[in-house]
């Protein structure tokens, strides 16, 4: 029987995890190991300096005290499973909210993949666009759900379609399964980022920040990429979303800027 290891930023008790689970609960074994409180925007961080522990849930699933998506793969793979025994895909989500752009650095959805394929196994970031995260309780995540499914059927039957160190990031439109106008295999857009934080004082008078949410707003990029040596004509993961297209953007761990190589040696 296939197996699946699920991790998340968003918690254990996130509805968009438990909705994961529910699209792919018949088709394979699935372990759950996910943060016992919320890690958005975590990065790829593991813990080296305090210890962990995991906490039983119910059967094949724990959630990992204090423990970051990267820390909850690395010690499932660690002590869940053998050298023999890996699980067939690594699947992080399913996000509240986007994962496009530039945010991919910063998400903890994402991590949990780069994790998964860092250790030779199949992984997939998903995301739920959301306009408002405190709806997500009324929310059936059905195109999501849908998406998914079809997803791993699809690597069950015809392999995955990725090399090692890179893994498929999936952001999913708000919108039901019969707006959805298709797949689209898109490129990273370039987020527009702000700089905003509150200052606030506490009781004490102690002054604090907290940081402000980014609106979600993104620019054509300047550049264009080569694919097979010719210019990448296909759409970037914001404007798919916008066009109400799923979007599956291939992602790679190597961050070498090749083309740079050159101007660097020749400037040193």
């Amino acid at each position: 029987m296939k197996q699946i290891l699920l991790t998340n930023d968003d918690g254990f008790n996130s509805y968009g995890l438990l909705a994961l689970r529910d699209a792919l609960k018949d088709l394979a074994r699935i372990v759950i190991v996910a943060p016992a409180s919320e890690k958005s925007a975590c990065g790829h961080g593991l813990s080296i300096t305090r210890p962990l522990h995991f906490v039983q849930v119910d059967d094949d699933f724990y959630k990992l005290e204090d423990g970051t998506p990267s820390d909850c793969v690395y010690l499932a793979l660690h002590t869940l499973y053998g050298e023999n025994n890996r699980p067939d895909l690594v699947i992080s989500g399913i996000n509240i909210g986007s994962n496009m752009g530039e945010d991919i650095t910063y998400s903890g959805t994402a991590a949990g993949a780069m994790e998964g394929c860092l250790h030779g196994i199949d992984s997939i970031a998903i995301s739920q666009t959301m306009r408002d995260k405190n709806l997500a309780q009324d929310f059936d995540f059905a195109l999501a759900k849908e998406s998914i499914r079809a997803l791993v059927e699809k690597i069950f039957t015809k392999g995955f379609p990725l090399s090692k160190r890179k893994f498929l990031n999936v952001n999913i439109p708000q919108i039901s399964p019969k707006q959805c106008k298709g797949t689209l295999v898109t490129q990273m857009g370039h987020r527009i980022y702000g700089n905003e934080a509150q200052l606030h004082r506490n009781p004490r008078g102690q002054e604090y920040h907290w940081l402000g949410l980014q609106p979600l707003m993104w620019e054509t990029r300047a550049d264009t990429p080569q694919v097979n040596g010719e210019a990448f004509s296909g759409e970037n993961d914001f404007d798919a979303i916008k066009g109400q297209y799923v979007s599956i953007t291939p992602i790679k761990l190597d961050l070498t800027s090749y083309e740079d190589i050159r101007n660097v040696r020749e400037w040193l």
